[in-house]
């Protein structure tokens, strides 16, 4: 019982210490969750600003392409278009070459504009005026215009085309019935692209892949010939939802194993310009910022911690410390029992609780029979036994953690019993009483005397009566012959062996 007290004393400054560390954990773990979210907000910042980078990129080597893709195909309309005319068969060579070729666009990473006809046989070639025979039927750049007249500008997969990589820009030439008269086509020489690249300051570790719509490779960077040609679309591993036009996509791409930030041109040409960079450079810097962040935060958890752990040992130590210090203070230092000033604390709040719940509050006073004499007989030192051993009997019989033991005043003991009624009080005194009669056997021959009062505290009483009366029955308890338990009978105050 005693042991119950101290925990109900001590509990409110361990409660202090677990709110102390807990308040600790959870600002850690929120201010943990701030920096994380600082931290993602870094990173989406960092992605965002590289893909707004390669989608720039993209966008200006697409542009570049498309404009220099129209304007060499402005120059195969003009030949396609002059080939009608009725004089070009009877006019002589330079005369032809100045009609069809006038306003050809010619640049060093241009080929020569070539006219062939209905059977593929080089006819016209804007680079000579005695073109060699060369038949291209067989070519893809010729087949698409003979077979489908609506096809437009078609460009061909890369090839090796009069001695340089280059990709095929060709038109058809049809008659005014609409009929099959041949090809006009060009070609531009991967030297473009190489150059085009080379004006641009990327890590070498950058992609620039150019496509066309069906996904061919047509030109890439860093430059591979086995990647070249090669038509995405037969990659089952690769979805084209992946990277739509305008979009961007993070992770393994289709080329290599490298994980990159990829970013595809918005523009609606016959090409279209994929920008990649290696999500590692991209979130260099980040990475950086984030290990300084994370090693500056986990020293200030680390501190933090063990700072709480610091303290809530030393408000572990003071609620001992002032555990036992109201111990001491509340505990009568010979038996163990509460003393007289803490059982004057608890009758008084019992007393209240009883008055509010309506419900019985019994007290025991106990004395000790004859403990003078006995004093006197054997001394102090073996009167101080016979009190420890009464106490004992006392605690061993009163178990509830609401019970109140305690020595009231010399050799005289009081028990409070909330919740108790006359008769249940009654059977605990007795209990006392045969315990301090079956010890005392062994050689003490000490008894007690128990008065009992029981009541249900009403509005204009005070506990005092209750002591009064416990009281007023030990004192017939002494009168009717002592080791006896009397019990008072309330509210007249009648007294009942």
């Amino acid at each position: 019982m005693l042991s119950g007290w101290r925990d109900v004393t001590a509990r409110p400054w361990r409660i202090s210490a677990k709110l102390l560390i807990i308040s600790s954990v959870v600002t850690v773990i929120g201010f943990s969750a701030i920096c994380v979210n600082v931290m993602l907000d870094m990173r989406r910042g960092e992605e965002a600003l590289a893909r707004q980078t390669l989608e720039n990129l993209a966008t200006t080597i697409d542009a570049d392409i498309s404009r220099n893709i129209e304007v060499y195909d402005l120059s195969l309309k003009a030949v396609a278009s002059n080939m009608l005319l009725p004089e070009i068969a009877t006019v002589a060579k330079p005369i032809r070459q100045l009609i069809l070729f006038d306003h050809a666009t010619t640049a060093r990473h241009f080929g020569a504009i070539q006219v062939f006809d209905a059977d593929g046989k080089l006819t016209i070639d804007a680079s000579t005026l005695d073109p060699q025979a060369e038949n291209r039927a067989d070519e893809d750049y010729f087949t698409v215009h003979r077979d489908n007249p609506g096809a437009g500008l078609f460009i061909s997969r890369p090839m090796l085309f009069r001695g340089a990589y280059s990709i095929v820009l060709s038109r058809r030439i049809s008659d005014s019935d609409g009929g099959f008269m041949g090809v006009v086509a060009g070609s531009i020489r991967f030297s473009y692209f190489h150059e085009l690249f080379e004006r641009l300051s990327l890590d070498p570790d950058d992609t620039i892949t150019v496509l066309k719509r069906d996904r061919t490779i047509m030109m890439r960077r860093p430059f591979d010939l086995d990647v070249i040609g090669k038509n995405l679309g037969t990659r089952q591993d690769w979805k084209p939802d992946n990277l739509r036009a305008g979009g961007s996509y993070a992770g393994k791409g289709p080329v290599d194993v490298t994980p990159r930030l990829y970013v595809r041109s918005s523009g609606s040409g016959p090409l279209f310009v994929v920008a990649g960079k290696p999500l590692g450079a991209v979130f260099q810097l980040w990475q950086k910022e984030a290990y300084r962040i994370g090693a500056v935060v986990v020293a200030l958890i680390l501190f933090m911690l063990g700072s709480t752990l610091v303290l809530a040992r030393e408000i572990g130590r003071r609620a001992e410390a002032e555990s036992k210090l109201e111990e001491m203070a509340t505990t009568d230092a010979l038996t163990g029992l509460r003393n007289r000033r803490k059982f004057d604390a608890v009758i008084d709040i019992e007393w209240r609780r009883a008055m509010r719940e309506k419900t019985p509050l019994a007290l025991l006073m106990i004395d000790t029979d004859h403990f003078k004499a006995y004093n006197d007989t054997f001394g102090h030192q073996a009167g101080d036994q016979v009190l420890v051993g009464i106490a004992i009997c006392i605690s061993d019989s009163v178990r509830r953690a609401g019970d109140c033991a305690a020595r009231y005043g010399g050799e005289e003991f009081a028990v409070l019993l909330p919740n108790t009624s006359a008769a249940d009080a009654f059977r605990i005194a007795e209990t006392i009483r045969a315990k301090v009669q079956g010890w005392s056997d062994g050689g003490t021959g000490s008894t007690v005397s128990c008065g009992i009062a029981s009541l249900v505290p009403s509005a204009g009483m005070d506990w005092p009566i209750l002591v009064a009366a416990a009281d007023k029955a030990l004192y017939a308890a002494k009168a009717g012959g002592r080791n006896q338990s009397v019990v008072a009978s309330l509210p007249q105050l009648s007294l009942v062996a």
